[in-house]
């Protein structure tokens, strides 16, 4: 792809803070349009990114590119790129609407009454509007945070662990509101400890573990790393299952999972290619199949097995 296409390119980012390394040798391109989560454990360098996207620190090497344009050594947000790292900066005191006007008027943005409504309606803050935010959960607040990015019209919207404190219906609204981004060509770039919203929502992916790049690319193509997963079955006739997963080529090991929603299970691990063929098999043998899913979704076993991989590999090179 032509770089000049790219929301974001990264080559060879490093960033240090004292002795710690945050980021070592960071690569990452970001197209128009796509919504793309990180992931890692905790001091993997997620937040650091972030902070780097929204010009809230600068790289010690390397280089970046936001929407075409280099940045550089100043703390300032780059144009066209709005978010917050470590939840969004409110004033309790104020009401929904008058925190989104006291911003956008420090901002020198839009604080037309009616563009402050259509971002509340957005992420579904309507109807507390003009309530004060003190009293709002953690949920609340995250989703105006959002309201507030919107307000600048971002090309590049980049999001810190924004699904922290919802409830379903807030979620709802915030996976929602992304989704009409993204398709209005806005890149979003978040990051999240939940392995579900990340499926649910992201095209692409990349998992850090300690400043490293595990992974980078579209969600299929972390089935190669996944390899094998354990998938929970439900069957017409649990007996026979068993017997025929015993038999079946490629599934290594078969457990009784006990009950699981009212009926019981069969947990086989194998590959993808080698459940279906189990499935056939068992369908061949006149079992029915009522329900078959992973027991841990495929991008949080892959997000286990490379940040295990990681930790693994810098013990052995300290104990060399």
């Amino acid at each position: 792809m032509d770089d000049t296409q790219l929301a974001v390119r990264a080559r060879g980012l490093t960033k240090c803070f004292g002795d710690v390394v945050a980021l070592d040798g960071v690569e990452l391109s970001l197209v128009p349009g796509q919504i793309h989560g990180l992931a890692g454990p905790n001091g993997a360098g997620k937040t650091t990114l972030l902070g780097l996207l929204l010009g809230l620190a600068v790289a010690d090497g390397g280089e970046l590119e936001v929407l075409g344009r280099p940045v550089g050594r100043a703390l300032a947000a780059p144009h066209g790129v709005a978010g917050f790292v470590d939840g969004p900066g409110l004033y309790p005191s104020l009401t929904a609407r008058k925190n989104l006007a006291a911003l956008a008027t420090l901002r020198g943005q839009d604080t037309r009454a009616g563009r402050i409504d259509e971002v509340l309606a957005e992420v579904g803050l309507t109807e507390v509007a003009d309530d004060r935010v003190r009293g709002f959960s953690l949920g609340m607040r995250q989703r105006l945070g959002l309201a507030a990015a919107l307000l600048t019209n971002p090309r590049l919207l980049v999001l810190d662990e924004p699904s922290n404190g919802l409830d379903p219906a807030g979620k709802q609204h915030v996976h929602g509101a992304l989704r009409r981004l993204a398709g209005d060509g806005v890149t979003v770039v978040l990051s999240s400890h939940r392995m579900d919203d990340l499926e649910a929502l992201c095209d692409e992916v990349t998992i850090l573990a300690t400043g490293r790049v595990r992974f980078s690319g579209p969600l299929g193509g972390l089935a190669a790393e996944s390899r094998e997963l354990d998938y929970r079955l439900l069957t017409s006739d649990p007996r026979a299952a068993r017997r025929v997963a015993a038999g079946a080529a490629g599934v290594r090991a078969v457990e009784e999972a006990g009950a699981w929603r009212g009926a019981e299970a069969l947990v086989v691990r194998a590959s993808a290619p080698a459940v279906e063929q189990l499935v056939a098999a068992l369908v061949h043998a006149g079992v029915r199949v009522r329900e078959v899913a992973p027991v841990v979704p495929p991008l949080e076993a892959a997000y286990l097995a490379l940040t295990e991989q990681q930790q693994e590999g810098e013990q052995q090179e300290g104990e060399q």
